[in-house]
């Protein structure tokens, strides 16, 4: 059992060391081409265009694929088109039929507001996370109906650790009894985010899980259900820090100083799980690419073999990463709605 199990560990890897140098290669790859058809290198326009969000899916230098643009104004009302309108035959960004875009917002030409719904790059992704994620645990849902009785196999023997860790490890012992009704969304949001992060680390892919807009949603929704989920004692310990140590006069002019620390409290918690993740993600790939971009700068051999062993390191590195972003902020969701639920002492 215990040989079987480093045998397993060692494939894995493997798997992760191969991965890390494809990504590598692969982005080198891109770079090289954005550096050859661009002239000059400019390595904080590289890095930019690869971690923002854009209109227009560029998968490789010289193949871009056009997303749909959703516009609502009150002057021109709804209007939708293809982003490929916005670029002449030199990829240079130009006005079209009164819109005008810089740095990927658009607006009108006259300066009045419009609503963007566009599909954007990050929306694209955002939807191939959620296919993902129902086409694979849909197979497990089968193999679960399939195998009644039976051990798991196939890619079910993959995941179902991975769902008992969550359940027992991460959910039951920080919201106790209860934890049930919770733990539909706790595992939804843990794959989606362990997920979102992978594919941000696949080559010409979106920073789903870099940009804050995603991590705001995902820490308001935790908000919400800690919000929803809140008993007496979690708003009496709110209203009465202190609890009956004292009378409310003698505690009074202490209150005017916790109340609003309390108050602010309830919103630093989110705001630090939204940060959290947007930054660790964000700040990964930054990393990344100015190692790589270290090879176009010097224009050395050396320096791009010495690049891409580090970059290869550091993919591994993010590898990881993406693995326990997702356990922290199932962690922390996971404590506050158990403070939210938790029962008087």
């Amino acid at each position: 059992m215990y040989s079987s199990k480093i045998e397993l560990i060692t494939k894995f890897l493997k798997v992760n060391v191969l991965l890390a140098i494809l990504m590598v290669i692969s982005q080198s790859t891109v770079l090289a081409e954005e550096s050859a058809g661009d002239g000059d290198f400019n390595p904080s326009e590289m890095i930019n265009h690869h971690i923002m969000d854009a209109h227009s899916w560029e998968i490789f230098h010289g193949l871009t694929v056009h997303l749909p643009v959703i516009l609502y104004s009150e002057e021109k009302g709804l209007d939708v088109f293809s982003s490929s309108n916005f670029y002449n035959d030199a990829h240079e960004v130009v006005p079209y039929s009164g819109y005008i875009m810089e740095h990927e917002h658009i607006a009108l030409a006259n300066g009045d507001h419009v609503l963007d719904f566009s599909i954007t790059k990050n929306v694209l992704f955002l939807f191939f996370n959620a296919i993902a994620l129902i086409l694979i645990f849909s197979a497990v849902a089968r193999g679960y109906k399939k195998n009644i009785g039976k051990a798991p196999s196939g890619i079910q023997s993959f995941f179902e650790p991975i769902i008992i860790y969550v359940r027992d490890e991460i959910v039951k012992p920080n919201i106790g009894p209860k934890y049930e009704r919770y733990l539909p969304y706790l595992l939804t949001l843990f794959f989606f985010i362990w997920f979102g992060n992978l594919l941000g680390l696949l080559p010409a892919a979106a920073n789903l899980t870099g940009n804050i807009a995603v991590t705001m949603v995902l820490a308001v929704a935790s908000l919400i259900i800690t919000l929803a989920s809140g008993r007496k004692t979690y708003w009496m310990h709110i209203l009465d820090p202190m609890g009956n140590s004292m009378g409310w006069l003698a505690k009074f002019p202490l209150y005017l100083i916790l109340w609003p620390i309390e108050i602010i409290g309830i919103f630093t918690k989110p705001f630090s799980l939204m940060v959290r993740l947007f930054a660790n993600i964000t700040a990964g790939h930054i990393i990344i690419l100015s190692i790589l971009s270290l090879t176009f700068i010097a224009e050395s051999i050396a320096v791009g073999i010495g690049a891409t062993v580090l970059a290869s390191v550091m993919n591994l590195l993010e590898l990881f990463v993406a693995l326990l972003q997702a356990y922290v902020f199932t962690l922390l969701s996971s404590m506050y709605f158990g403070q939210a639920v938790e029962e008087h002492h």
